[in-house]
């Protein structure tokens, strides 16, 4: 992977969010604070920027679980305001108004679009800027939902790997036991992201690096990583496929 200097990178995004929040005359951030990795990453950097009283953090499960005990202790460890609030009833009501039985990806999306919503109008209400927590693996890989998770005002993570976030977080101090954990997007019992990726994090930035920012043929990738040529073109497809995700809507020429 690429070597860089996380110092340095911690004070650009600090910079960045700084920059952004007084550019928009907004009182501060809000985040969705999941109980993960980067939802964490991203409350203790906008905290870092802004100093805790202009962080909001929603914590929005579906299910009762134990991320809701970790987005809890991140938003405590910090000392921000937040709001649990479920998103159960309102997925449940909108599943029931739909004239089908949402299969388990579409009442996912359905939830993470929900949560969404909520930090817009929070954000709408109280003068804040919605922060994303995506980072540069879900991006290129198309890992998220559009209009869901991949929309918001400004992503700090977003140039950042998923295997960067964790070096960042630990020197951040975010709670080791949030950095340890399988990360997951909550959204069925038992779902983990490199299950549905098919991959791991470790794995998957290498290729990345390689075949995105090094823009190395895949034989040499390959060769380097010791691992078969299929699995470089597994993640080249992964990130072929999901282009659209990363753009926005676009028509013909007249």
């Amino acid at each position: 992977m690429r070597s860089l200097n996380y110092d340095v990178v911690i004070k650009e995004i600090v910079d960045f969010i700084k920059e952004k929040v007084n550019e928009a005359n907004t009182n501060g951030v809000v985040v969705g604070v999941s109980g993960g990795v980067d939802s964490a990453t991203t409350a203790f950097l906008a905290v870092k920027a802004l100093g805790k009283d202009k962080v909001l953090g929603l914590i929005m499960p579906y299910y009762e679980n134990q991320d809701v005990g970790d987005a809890k202790l991140v938003c405590e460890t910090l000392g921000i305001n937040y709001k649990i609030i479920s998103i159960k009833p309102i997925v449940d009501a909108f599943e029931k108004s739909l004239d089908f039985e949402p299969n388990k990806i579409t009442k996912g999306n359905i939830m993470v679009r929900t949560r969404m919503i909520l930090l817009y109008a929070h954000a709408n209400q109280y003068n804040l800027l919605v922060l994303g927590t995506s980072n540069k693996s879900e991006l290129l890989t198309g890992y998220y939902t559009k209009w869901g998770d991949g929309a918001s005002d400004y992503a700090p993570l977003i140039n950042l790997y998923k295997t960067e976030v964790w070096e960042i977080a630990k020197r951040l101090g975010v709670p080791e036991r949030i950095i340890k954990k399988k990360p997951t997007a909550g959204l069925w019992i038992g779902q983990t992201d490199e299950d549905e990726l098919g991959i791991s994090y470790k794995l998957l930035d290498e290729i990345l690096y390689r075949l995105v920012d090094l823009k190395m043929p895949k034989e040499k990738i390959a060769e380097e990583l010791g691992i078969p040529l299929e699995r470089v073109e597994y993640v080249e497809n992964l990130v072929k496929k999901t282009e659209h995700k990363r753009s926005l809507p676009t028509g013909p020429e007249i």
